[in-house]
C-alpha cells in the first residue's frame, strides 16, 4: 500500500480466495487489474503478481519475461505498464476464446444429437452445457463491458500514463535541485557583504517561501502538463484497448450464436413433441371411433342371448344376416366418421 500508494479495496480486489468480477483501475502510482486468473499490480517498472502458482499466471510472467527480452533488441512505443496491461488483455482474452471454441465443439453435436433423438441423457446433457454457457457468457461480458467502461472514461485511461508521470515527477524534482543549487552559490557569493542579523532572518524566511512557492508551481505546471499530455497522447491506450475490445465482443457474439442455436433446437424440439402429441390425440380418436362401433356390434350377442321366443329362431340362417347387416352398418357409421372429420380438418387423412 505504501510503495504503489494503494487503498486496502483495491488490494482485496486482488485476493485469490475472493471472487470478484473484471476490473481494471488506474492510481496515481499503478494499475490495478483483476481479470480472470491473472490479479496484478502493475507500476511504471515492475509488476506484482498474485497466485504465481497457477497456470495462467505463470504463463503471463514467462511471456512477460520474453517479451521485456525482446525490448532490449528492438524499439518499442508502448511504456512498460501498457505492456504489461496489453499482455494481461490479450492471455484473458485467449483464454476465454478458447473455452468458447471448446464449447462449441461440445454443444453442437449434442444438439444435433438431440434433435434426431429426444432422450432423458440428451437433455441432461444439454441442460449441463448450457449452464455452463450461461457462466461463460457473463464472464466475457464482464470483460467487455470493463472495457468499454475504461475507453469511455478519458480520466481514468490518462491516470494509467504511468511512466510518463514519473518522469515528470523526476523532471520537477530536479528543477527545484537546480533551483536550490543556485539559490545556494548566490548567498556564499553574498557572504562577504555585512548583514545585520535582523536583515539575515528576513532574507532567509523569504528565501524559504519563495521556494516553497516554486515548488507548488512547478508541481502545479508538471502535473497540469503531465494531464494535457496524457489527454493529447490517450488515443495510445484508447487504440490498445479497442483492439481487445473487438476481440472479446467477438467471443461474446460466438456466445450469443451459440446460445441462438439452442433456442432454435429446443423450438424444433418442441414442435416435434406437439406433432407426436397430435398424433397421439388422433390414434387415441379412431380408437375411440372404433371402440364405440366395435360395442354395437357386439350387443347382437347380447340380443340373441336373451331368453324369449321369436319367429327368427325357427330359421338357422337368419342369424348370419342378422351379423352381416349388423358388420356393414357398424362399418359405413365408422367411414362416416371419418369423412366427417376429414370434412371438418380435424386431422389429414
Amino acid at each position: 500500500m505504501r510503495h504503489c500508494s494503494l487503498p486496502a479495496r483495491d488490494l482485496r480486489l486482488l485476493d485469490p480466495l475472493f471472487i470478484y468480477p473484471s476490473t481494471i483501475l488506474g492510481r496515481e502510482k499503478a494499475i490495478v487489474v483483476s481479470l480472470e486468473q491473472i490479479r496484478c499490480i502493475i507500476t511504471a517498472d515492475e509488476v506484482i503478481l498474485m497466485n504465481s502458482l497457477d497456470g495462467s499466471v505463470v504463463k503471463y510472467k514467462s511471456e512477460l519475461c520474453k517479451r521485456l527480452q525482446i525490448k532490449k533488441y528492438q524499439a518499442e512505443d508502448l511504456p512498460f505498464e501498457f505492456r504489461a496491461l496489453e499482455l494481461a488483455l490479450e492471455l484473458i482474452c485467449m483464454s476465454l476464446d478458447a473455452q468458447v471454441y471448446e464449447l462449441e465443439m461440445e454443444m453442437y453435436p449434442v444438439l444435433d444429437e438431440l434433435t434426431t433423438s429426444v432422450s432423458t441423457l440428451n437433455l441432461e446433457r444439454v441442460r449441463r452445457l448450457k449452464g455452463h454457457l450461461l457462466a461463460l457468457t457473463q464472464r466475457v461480458q464482464k470483460v467487455r463491458d470493463e472495457i468499454e467502461h475504461l475507453m469511455d472514461d478519458d480520466g481514468d485511461m490518462a491516470e494509467m500514463y504511468l511512466t510518463e508521470k514519473k518522469q515528470r515527477s523526476e523532471a520537477g524534482l530536479s528543477d527545484v535541485c537546480i533551483q536550490t543549487h543556485t539559490s545556494g552559490g548566490a548567498r556564499e557569493v553574498s557572504k562577504s557583504a555585512p548583514v545585520s542579523p535582523v536583515e539575515s532572518s528576513t532574507s532567509g524566511s523569504q528565501k524559504l517561501q519563495r521556494a516553497l512557492s516554486s515548488i507548488v508551481s512547478l508541481s502545479k505546471h508538471g502535473s497540469f502538463i503531465s494531464s494535457s499530455d496524457a489527454g493529447e497522447n490517450i488515443e495510445q491506450l484508447e487504440m490498445l484497448l479497442e483492439a481487445y475490445f473487438i476481440v472479446s465482443d467477438n467471443t461474446h457474439s460466438k456466445l450469443s450464436t451459440l446460445k441462438e442455436y439452442i433456442d432454435d433446437t429446443e423450438d424444433l424440439i418442441n414442435i416435434k413433441l406437439g406433432n407426436v402429441q397430435n398424433q397421439l390425440i388422433q390414434f387415441q380418436l379412431l380408437l375411440t371411433a372404433a371402440t364405440f362401433l366395435a360395442t354395437i356390434y357386439a350387443s347382437v350377442t347380447a340380443v340373441f342371448g336373451m331368453n324369449f321366443a321369436d319367429s327368427i329362431f325357427d330359421h338357422p340362417s337368419a342369424f348370419n344376416w342378422v351379423l352381416v347387416i349388423t358388420g356393414g352398418a357398424c362399418g359405413l357409421l365408422y367411414f362416416s366418421f371419418l369423412f366427417y372429420l376429414r370434412r371438418r380438418k380435424v386431422f389429414p387423412l
